[in-house]
Formats: C-alpha cells, structure tokens, sequence
C-alpha cells in the first residue's frame, strides 16, 4: 500500500516540528519548500523537496515553486473518478492526502512603519493560497490545514480512525476559505487605498475576532466581537481589561461612544455615557477635577454607566468612581493604589487604551437590511471651520468656552441633539427627538436653574425660531449652532431681541 503524502509549507512554524514528526509516525510522507523544508531537517525528519516531485527547480527567486501539474494534479483528482485517477497514472502524479500551509505575513509586513511597496509586494503569496484553495476544493479527500491551533484534532482523528473524518475536513476547508479571503482583502484594502479609490465598485472587509460574547443587545441575540486586523491602538478594539467581568454588546458600545468623546478634548476631561449618549462631561486643572463636574453634571443618569477618562486615574479620584455603581472606566491608566481601591468593585470593569497611537482618519460601516453604508468618520471640530458671529452680540470670553465644549459633544448626541454647557461642563443633554425643539426642552428641563447663563450647542440649524425662543426663557445667554436654514434670520432676530450671542459653524453634526 502506498503512503500517504503531506505537503508542508508553512511561515508560522509554531508546533510544525511536533505535527511533521507525528505524520511520519502514522507512515507519511513529507514534501516540503524552502525554510520549512530546513526547519524539519534540522529536527530530524525526514523531507522530500517539492522540486524532487515536480522535476522542476524553485525559479524566480522562490516565485514559482508549486505552481505545477505534479502539485496541483495530486491535490485536484477526485478519488472516486476513475477517469482522475487514470490521468494520475497516466502522468504519473501521486495524490497528496494532507496540505498544511500558512501564507507570507503581508499583514505584518504592511503594519510595519515605512513598509515600502515593494515589501508589500514581495510579502503577498501566490503558490500558498492556491495550493490551499485547490486542497479545500477537494476536501472530501484531503485535509487542509491552516492554523495551528487545529492540528492536534487532525493528528488526533489520525492515530484514533486511520484517518480524518468528512465532517473535519469541511470544517477546516471552510476555515481555509475564510483565511484566504480575509488574506486577499487585506491586499484589495492595500492597493485600493494607494489608488486613491474611496468607494470601489466591489468592497471586501476582513475583521479577526476578539471574543463571543454571551449575547448581544437583548439575551435572545447572539453576538460577537471583531476588529479590524489592523485597527488602532486607540480603539476600545485593542483596550487592555486589567479587571473585572467579560465585556457585553452593550458595555462595548457604550465604551466606544465614551472613548471617542473623550477624544475632543485636549485639557483633563472626563465623560460618562449612558446607551451611547453622554450623560455628563467635565473638564477642569487635573482629572478629579474633570470627573466632580462629570458627576455633577448629572448625578443621576451616571449611576450604572461608563467612564472615559483622559488622563492617568489617581487614588483621589478613583475612590470617588467606587462611590457610585460604574460598569466600566477607561483610562490611558491606572495609578497603583488607584488599581487597588476599584480593584475592590469585583465586577468593575477597567480598561486601558493607548491615547496616544496615531489614529488615521478612518471609515464609519453602518449594516442595513441586505446592504452597508460607508462614510468618513466625523473629525471635523472648530478648528477646521469658519465660525460666523450671526447676531450683533458676540459671545463673551467665558461664553466662548461654553460654546466651544457644548460643539465638541453635541457632535456624539444622538440626532436632534442639544447640549447646554457652563462652568467647564455639561449640565443639560437632549437626544434623539424628533424634533429640534423637543431636544431643547429636555436638555433645559434637565438642567434647571443651571441654565441660566449656560451656552447651547445644536448638531443641526433651526428650522426656526422656537428653539432661540426656549432658550431665551431658560436664561441661555450663547447658541453654536450650523446655520443655512431658509429661516436663519427669524432665528437670528429672536437671539438679537433676547440679547443672546449667536454664531453659526456652517457645519452640522448629525449623528443618527
């Protein structure tokens, strides 16, 4: 009886050595490539060049090497055609029964700083995802493996059968087809990018998975956890949990509205949400400071919710956050004894993210029924617009400051939105009406007596005056808002008539 044959090419050589050395115990064969072919040698076993079998020599600097008939014939013939098996003989082609490859590190060599094209380039491999997709094509007769994680269950059905079960061989045949596809979007993303090309006719994303989770926004939805293979350091993606329970759908949600708020700002700034909307933002000298005005801003709604802070939490502050019930704090980190006080909170959940990582400018993914919207994330803040004073006050040094933190998180309150801002916080937030007015009047409602004096921040212009109207009774003294109504000028002689400070961004922030 013949042996079986194993065909080993691998650039992640964890466990290749063990698995190898495990085949030729149940009688296979071994061909090999390149600096896999050294690897197994140097521990022992015993390998067959792939240019012994194909009678062909490596070319092209290492270019072409298994693209060949005696590779592909014997990973394609079908065992249960007699005419494949016949053209075998014919040819003289051995079938290959086990194929275990993993393919050039294109992803590590293009996260790499400087990668030049022609690293990128050289780095995308040909022969390894060929030779895999013709294997899983065939995977009612071969095993096809591709991480190494799987090959003890291969070695295990083995030694226990004589062989690898159907049920196995599609399992791994599918993993192969989402690696290889994964692989190739990677580089479509590559070159499409050095193309210039923002919205190509056909878009392939690839994300890896960070972990199940034990269901998604309601107990009866399942759901996971991907990022993107090369996602940012700054990205609730790649946080560090040093405590606490396993995040949920939500809890990832949340953090991730949370973090990017906190983004904004430059100075210590802390910001709790609540179902993705801020409930309460301060900033002050020092990040306890920040955090007295974020819980003030709203001692209620911050109870049970997530914490993005800005800045290293120190044992002060943190002994305030163990005061109250939080599911999470965010943080560049976390002083020693700081750690040690929310420690305590069993189930609090920390995390740590580099705020610093440069973070490019990047695409918003949004899943429709049947469809994806693409769009550029909003990093458009004041800086990058022309601000226009609408009315003929202009707004006072502290109403800047008001107007200026009221812009910044108005722009990550769900559409309509309104933010009042005073005294280095937010002390009034409406979300998500249906109408700008109502917004208005639950964010002052909310905010009482501190509005007066306040500043209002709006995502979108008024489409008239009634908005200027609630706000001139609560006592608002300063508006940011786009302009471009039709009605601007209604809006603008209510603010003149009431002595409030207008200006206009030319810029809206809708946020749906």
């Amino acid at each position: 009886m013949a042996k079986k044959r194993a065909l080993i090419s691998v650039s992640d050589k964890n466990n290749v050595v063990e698995l190898a050395q495990n085949l030729v115990e149940l009688d296979f064969e071994i061909i090999s490539t390149g600096g896999t072919k050294r690897t197994l040698e140097e521990n022992g076993v015993n390998v067959m060049s792939v240019s012994d079998v194909t009678g062909f020599p490596e070319i092209l600097d290492g270019r072409v090497k298994t693209l060949n008939p005696y590779v592909h014939g014997g990973l394609l013939a079908r065992r249960n055609d007699e005419n494949h098996i016949a053209q075998l003989k014919e040819h003289n082609i051995t079938p290959i029964d086990l194929v275990v490859v993993n393919l050039y590190p294109f992803q590590e060599t293009i996260a790499k700083d400087n990668v030049t094209l022609q690293d990128a380039i050289e780095n995308i491999d040909i022969g390894g995802p060929t030779m895999l997709r013709s294997a899983a094509k065939n995977y009612e007769s071969i095993s096809v493996l591709v991480d190494p994680t799987d090959y003890s269950k291969v070695v295990e059905e083995l030694k226990e059968n004589g062989n690898v079960s159907l049920e196995t061989n599609e399992y791994l045949a599918a993993k192969v087809f989402r690696h290889t596809a994964s692989y190739d979007a990677l580089i479509a993303e590559y070159l499409t990018k050095r193309t210039g090309e923002e919205a190509p006719e056909k878009l392939t994303v690839t994300f890896e998975k960070v972990q199940g989770l034990r269901y998604g926004e309601n107990p009866h939805q399942k759901a996971a956890f991907y990022k993107k293979p090369l996602a940012s350091n700054a990205s609730i993606a790649t946080a560090t949990q040093l405590h606490g329970k396993e995040l949920s759908y939500n809890n990832i949600n949340d953090a991730n509205a949370a973090f990017e708020i906190v983004q904004e700002f430059t100075e210590p700034a802390v910001v709790a949400v609540k179902h993705m909307n801020p409930c309460g933002v301060g900033v002050g000298e020092n990040i306890e400071v920040a955090y007295d005005r974020a819980y003030e801003a709203d001692s209620t709604s911050i109870f049970g919710g997530i914490i993005a802070a800005n800045r290293p939490v120190d044992v002060h502050t943190a002994r305030k956050m163990k005061e109250i019930f939080l599911e999470i704090i965010i943080a560049p980190s976390f002083d020693e004894d700081a750690l040690e006080v929310l420690k305590q909170k069993k189930n609090l959940r920390l995390l740590t993210v580099d705020f610093n990582a440069n973070d490019a400018k990047g695409v918003k993914l949004t899943s429709v029924k049947g469809g994806l919207l693409l769009q550029d994330e909003d990093l458009l803040s004041l800086d990058n617009v022309e601000v226009k004073v609408a009315t003929k006050r202009e707004p006072t040094e502290d109403e800047w400051k008001n107007l200026k933190l009221a812009w910044k998180v108005v722009k990550h309150v769900k559409s309509n939105a309104i933010v009042l801002a005073k005294d280095e916080m937010t002390v009034g937030v409406g979300a998500g009406q249906m109408n700008r007015v109502g917004s208005a009047n639950i964010a002052i409602n909310q905010a009482g007596e501190k509005a007066k004096g306040s500043a209002l921040g709006s995502d979108a212009f008024f489409p008239m005056g009634d908005t200027v109207e609630a706000a001139a009774k609560a006592g608002i003294t300063a508006i940011i808002q786009p302009g471009g109504s039709v009605r601007d000028e209604e809006s603008i002689q209510k603010a003149d008539e009431y002595g409030i400070a207008m200006v206009f961004t030319g810029v809206r922030h809708f946020k749906h």
